[in-house]
């Protein structure tokens, strides 16, 4: 087996250690507390890692500039995909709709602060920075990088305990995939998730994305 061909088996296995198999068994031994610390040890490994490859480019992991240029675009497809999941919660469980910020403003405030910053940069930083500088040499077109990381993304969401989370994350990381791609900032994907993020969490999807993970 040539060099190459091994680097490229290395490189599906760590990618099946770190984002299949580790998933799975925090699906199975998910504990109330475990989430966030979940997410930063992952998000701050793929740093590590990213810091240290000298092939990486590291003006990827702010580039407001590149996060400027692509705001229009997230803005243009956040409103209908808003409109439609107000209108799939109406549907489906209205007792649910703005019920964070009505039963308790103080801990909506403290999550539309929190989220942002302690969780979804993490995430940015794996799902996106890392798994498209490290594995792209897996996948021969951009689009099929972008759809793995999406479902990488989904599926970390099964220790949410619930199918919705893992279905709306899977779509979210082709939209945060894609505005990755055609900004080159980290930047621009953590503003376009941050944005969903705080939406689910007002408009009362909230649960689905950590109530699962602590109703166990």
């Amino acid at each position: 087996m040539s060099i190459a061909r091994r680097s490229l088996v290395g490189r599906s296995l760590e990618c099946a250690a770190l984002f299949a198999v580790a998933p799975t068994l925090l699906s199975v031994f998910m504990r109330p507390g475990l989430v966030f610390p979940a997410i930063w040890t992952l998000g701050l490994l793929c740093l590590l890692m990213l810091v240290f490859d000298p092939s990486f480019d590291r003006s990827r992991l702010w580039n407001a500039r590149g996060a400027a240029g692509g705001l229009r675009r997230v803005m243009l497809r956040f409103l209908p995909c808003a409109a439609a999941l107000t209108a799939l919660l109406w549907a489906i469980e209205p007792a649910r709709l703005l019920d964070l910020p009505r039963r308790n403003p103080m801990v909506w405030a403290v999550v539309m602060v929190g989220y942002p910053v302690l969780s979804v940069y993490a995430q940015e930083i794996a799902f996106r920075a890392f798994f498209f500088h490290r594995y792209a040499p897996l996948f021969a077109q951009r689009w099929t990088l972008i759809a793995a990381a999406s479902l990488a993304f989904g599926y970390a969401h099964i220790i949410m305990n619930n199918w919705w989370a893992v279905v709306f994350s899977a779509i979210g990381g082709v939209f945060f995939g894609l505005t990755y791609a055609r900004t080159n900032s980290l930047l621009a994907a953590c503003i376009e998730h941050a944005l969903y993020g705080c939406f689910l969490f007002t408009i009362g999807w909230g649960w689905y994305f950590y109530g699962g993970a602590i109703a166990r």
